[in-house]
Parts: C-alpha cells; sequence; structure tokens
C-alpha cells in the first residue's frame, strides 16, 4: 500500500469559491450549499460557450480557480446565443423550467459582477448579443439611431 502521509487532506473547494457559493446561495435563495454549486457550474459552463477573447481571459483571473475552470473548460460557441436564447438552451440541458433557469442566471450572474468589476461585465456586454444585460441586473440600453 502506497501512502503519502506528508499530503494534507483535501479541501472540496477554496475559500474564495466558497465565498462565492455562499454569494449565489444568498442571492438565488437556495437552500444548500451543492444546488448554488450546481447553478453555478451550470451558468458558468454556458457563459464559456458565449465568451471569447480578451473578456474570456480577464474574467476567469477575476473568478475563483473552481469557477475559472468550468468557464474555461467550455469551447465557444461558433454562434453566440441571444440572453433569451441562452436561458432557453441551459433550460434544455437541464430539464429544468424557463423561470428557474433564469432566476439560476440572475443569481450566478451577480456573483459573477461582484468578482469581476462593472468595467468588466460592460465589456462582456458589448461583446455578447443582446439580452444579456438584463441577466446581469443591468437595464438594456439600445444605441439611438
Amino acid at each position: 500500500m502506497i501512502s503519502d502521509l506528508h499530503t494534507p487532506p483535501l479541501q472540496p473547494y477554496g475559500t474564495a469559491y466558497e465565498q462565492m457559493l455562499e454569494k449565489v446561495r444568498y442571492e438565488g435563495a437556495y437552500p444548500t450549499r451543492e444546488k448554488a454549486d450546481e447553478a453555478v457550474r451550470l451558468v458558468l459552463a454556458g457563459l464559456g460557450r458565449q465568451l471569447t477573447g480578451d473578456e474570456r481571459v480577464d474574467l476567469a483571473a477575476c473568478l475563483p480557480l473552481e469557477a475559472a475552470r468550468v468557464l474555461t473548460a467550455q469551447i465557444p460557441d461558433t454562434r453566440p446565443l441571444t440572453g433569451w436564447a441562452f436561458v432557453k438552451d441551459l433550460a434544455a440541458r437541464t430539464g429544468a423550467s424557463l423561470a428557474t433557469t433564469r432566476w439560476d442566471t440572475g443569481s450566478v450572474f451577480s456573483a459573477v459582477a461582484a468578482h469581476a468589476g462593472p468595467d468588466l461585465i460592460t465589456r462582456i456586454l458589448h461583446q455578447l448579443p443582446t439580452g444579456y444585460a438584463l441577466l446581469f441586473g443591468r437595464a438594456e440600453l439600445t444605441p439611438a439611431a
């Protein structure tokens, strides 16, 4: 039997990710940390399929390591989805209702925005198709014609 007595026991998550989960759990009124973790993984994987370029790299750098891994493990889609199509896609992948998926998305994006800050979120919103601002808790502003 091989064992390394000098290896400390593995922690399930780092402190920063635990804090992120607690924020999502509070914002989303999830009954358990596991439910918050499911929402974080679902939404960040979806966002990872939408973001490209510097915004993707910069967001990953702002997030806790576990969250950044979920985001960057995804290959970006060739056709970006609108905000509503994003929610519908996540709902279809999980079998959850659109209302539940919209709630999950808003709860997770709230925590993501707290980590990223307003300037990066603005850059991300400029890259993504319409409909994401509301998911991030911002007004969807359109330029004047």
